[in-house]
């Protein structure tokens, strides 16, 4: 879908931006290093109508001074602190204790180009969409990469592509309350994969608008980051599907689910029986015959 700014007049600009605060969340653990960088970020945006919570996560460091600091010096930000129960319970208590009829996601290792917040709000309010993600830019040790064609961002109904490989970036996306109420809270029992299991959700529900313009300079390569702690993911994404599954209301949805459950699940039952892990294996068997039904059927 093209992007295009909608042409508003001031005084009809004026009223809409009263009823479309968005609220910032922002999950730090352990990053006194690095997360002002990341809440000056929001302090720049273009769009100012925002609130920023910020969930310290039980950090062992300086974060939380750090944030204090921040948060005295910014009237719309907040903080607060919760014991290390990870980073989809800070995210749920930050939706929790925030208010915008938007909500907008910011890893502390991350941050935004200034006109990230402006160009996904002109975007909804032109194209309808109750969520969008916007393009970014790789950091990895220092240096820029260029994505894979395989993590090019699509746009709109993409649950086929979505399956493979998690195609939205917290960083990136913004959504409304109305569709959080619908498809959230993150799941607190996950330890990995947390995120694709949301957006699977939230793909059954609603489609995921593009604003194809690189406004999110994502960073990595940290040895403390959630995808390189958990090596094997198959276990969470498995769990991902089956939950997304039980929701799922369409015919298709139900079949493009079932089938990847199937694949998924075959790769991750040989390697539990070739590492002696016969009950998991046993389990994730019933669950791929379980779904070899919908698949056929």
């Amino acid at each position: 879908m093209a992007y295009h700014t909608v042409a508003l007049n001031q005084r009809t600009l004026a009223i809409w931006r009263i009823r479309t605060v968005v609220s910032v969340i922002l999950p730090v653990r352990n990053r006194a290093a690095v997360v002002e960088r990341a809440v000056r970020s929001v302090w720049t945006q273009t769009w100012q109508d925002w609130e920023l919570v910020a969930v310290d996560d039980g950090s062992d460091d300086a974060t939380r001074a750090v944030l204090e600091d921040l948060a005295a010096q910014e009237s719309r930000m907040r903080v607060l602190a919760t014991p290390p129960r990870g980073v989809s319970h800070a995210r749920n208590r930050g939706v929790e204790a925030s208010a915008g009829a938007w909500i907008a996601l910011l890893d502390s290792d991350d941050l935004w180009l200034p006109r990230k917040l402006e160009a996904q709000m002109r975007f909804v309010a032109d194209s309808g969409f109750s969520a969008c993600q916007t393009e970014e830019i790789w950091i990895r040790h220092g240096r820029r990469v260029n994505p894979c064609r395989k993590h090019v961002k699509p746009a709109g109904w993409f649950l086929e592509r979505a399956v493979a490989l998690c195609l939205i970036s917290p960083s990136c996306v913004l959504f409304s309350r109305a569709l959080w109420e619908q498809v959230g809270p993150f799941d607190e029992d996950l330890p990995a994969c947390e995120d694709y299991a949301l957006w699977l959700r939230l793909l059954l529900v609603a489609p995921v608008g593009l604003v194809p313009q690189s406004l999110v300079v994502k960073t990595g390569g940290h040895e403390d980051q959630l995808s390189r702690l958990f090596v094997g993911q198959d276990r969470f994404r498995l769990e991902g599907l089956r939950r997304a599954l039980a929701r799922a209301q369409r015919a298709e949805d139900r079949r493009i689910l079932a089938a990847e459950m199937v694949r998924r699940g075959r790769i991750y039952q040989a390697g539990c029986l070739k590492h002696g892990l016969v009950d998991e294996a046993v389990l994730v068997g019933q669950w791929m015959r379980q779904a070899r039904v919908l698949v056929e059927s």
